[in-house]
């Protein structure tokens, strides 16, 4: 039986679908079955990030609605394997979609999966309870800036009021060069801040903008790949690696490349 982890986040634009996409890609290339599930309806973008918008015929609404099986919605990706794809629907609304249904329909999966990955919409909507109420555990994604920490702060404890195994933390998008000169608060920081577990750190990485822009993630040697591969590690094992965001900006030279960083 798949384990279901619901990634969510308090605040929209931290990077939670790219964090989805990313885990579940790192997942996969430890050999892992992996079905990630866009739970977002109308403002769903995973299929964009796995490079798979081009090949969705249908969708979750038209496995809810009867208009087709979940075997004919869910996409296989194109170079790993044992990664998949269960798109959204761009037109769907919450409300006619019950928590129920979305059950059932993950329940007819999950024996063919290790993992299950569900993109919940930002916010705490209807669409965030329907996304964790499925869930056996929750990843809350979060940014170093402070609206956002706030924003995850609300979350965990809503997330309290869920039978959920475990709940735990990613700092996304941290800037090294800020946090090793002291302008930014640390992801150490934020994670005692929120009194949860850290389960990954992903770096603030130019790349990933490119990737967006080819339509893919997970390709090259950027630091958030590293990153999340920790993540998957960690999931998978329950070990604590973290990757150091700072390790570049430290020393004589590491001064140098955050002075000609902060120049640009």
């Amino acid at each position: 039986m798949a384990r279901r982890i619901v990634i969510t986040s308090g605040k929209g634009g931290v990077g939670k679908t790219t964090v989805c996409a990313g885990v579940g890609i790192a997942l996969a290339r430890r050999g892992a079955r992996v079905l990630v599930v866009d739970a977002d309806m109308g403002l769903n973008n995973l299929d964009v990030a796995l490079g798979m918008e081009g090949r969705v015929v249908y969708d979750m609404a038209d496995v809810l609605r009867g208009k087709c099986s979940l075997r004919q919605a869910i996409l296989q990706d194109t170079e790993y394997s044992t990664l998949c794809l269960l798109a959204s629907s761009h037109c769907g609304e919450d409300g006619q979609f019950p928590s129920s249904a979305f059950r059932k329909m993950l329940a007819e999966a999950e024996n063919s999966f290790d993992f299950v990955l569900i993109d919940c919409p930002a916010g705490i909507e209807a669409g965030f309870h329907r996304a964790v109420c499925v869930a056996d555990e929750a990843i809350v994604v979060t940014t170093p800036h402070i609206g956002a920490i706030r924003d995850a702060d609300k979350v965990l404890a809503l997330l309290e009021t869920y039978e959920l195994h475990s709940v735990s933390l990613i700092v996304n998008r941290v800037r090294g060069d800020l946090v090793a000169g002291g302008s930014m608060m640390s992801a150490d920081d934020i994670s005692r801040l929120l009194r949860h577990r850290a389960l990954g750190y992903i770096p603030e990485d130019d790349f990933v903008t490119v990737y967006a822009q080819l339509g893919r993630l997970g390709k090259g040697n950027a630091r958030s790949d590293m990153a999340m591969t920790y993540v998957a590690e960690n999931i998978v094992s329950g070990s604590r690696k973290i990757y150091d965001c700072t390790g570049e900006y430290k020393g004589f030279f590491g001064k140098i490349k955050t002075y000609l960083r902060r120049q640009i």
